[in-house]
């Protein structure tokens, strides 16, 4: 397995999906904040959450990186469709899976079912993100096919 690529180029894929992601914020895409998301379930002070989750958010895709070289390292191949390919995949749990849970476990989020709390200052996302605008499965899509090319353009099985 290419455990050099992988240390490095996990961070050149996840900065490459958070670069995107959030110029896709800036450009009203989407509403959708991944570190103040990840970032709250440790903090409840904004700026601090953004910071502390963008730290997680790195730690993340390290382990997802880790992943896809070892699928990549499984196939004895990588090129940038096999990593999109998986990007898609990555992305549909993502969406149907991952973030419908989240309301379950983040502390200050709302819950679709419930309501929002006292301590909610998050909207859940919904399926598919779409709590937080019509075109953020799109620009999620996107991003995380985007993550897998990288990944499937620089690791070597």
């Amino acid at each position: 397995m290419d455990w050099a690529g992988w240390a490095v180029f996990g961070l050149v894929a996840t900065a490459v999906l958070t670069a995107a992601l959030i110029a896709a914020q800036l450009a009203g895409l989407t509403r959708l904040d991944l570190p103040l998301v990840l970032g709250t379930l440790v903090t409840e002070d904004p700026d601090r959450a953004r910071v502390i989750g963008f730290v997680i958010h790195l730690c993340a895709g390290q382990g997802f990186a880790l992943g896809y070289a070892a699928a990549f390292a499984l196939l004895r191949h990588a090129t940038w469709w096999t990593g999109a390919l998986f990007g898609m995949l990555h992305v549909g749990i993502a969406l149907t899976v991952l973030l419908p849970l989240l309301p379950g476990v983040h502390p200050r989020m709302a819950s679709e079912r419930a309501g929002p709390a006292s301590t909610a200052v998050l909207e859940p996302p919904g399926l598919f993100g779409l709590n937080y605008g019509l075109p953020t499965p799109a620009v999620t899509v996107v991003v995380h096919v985007m993550y897998g090319i990288v990944l499937g353009l620089l690791l070597r099985p």
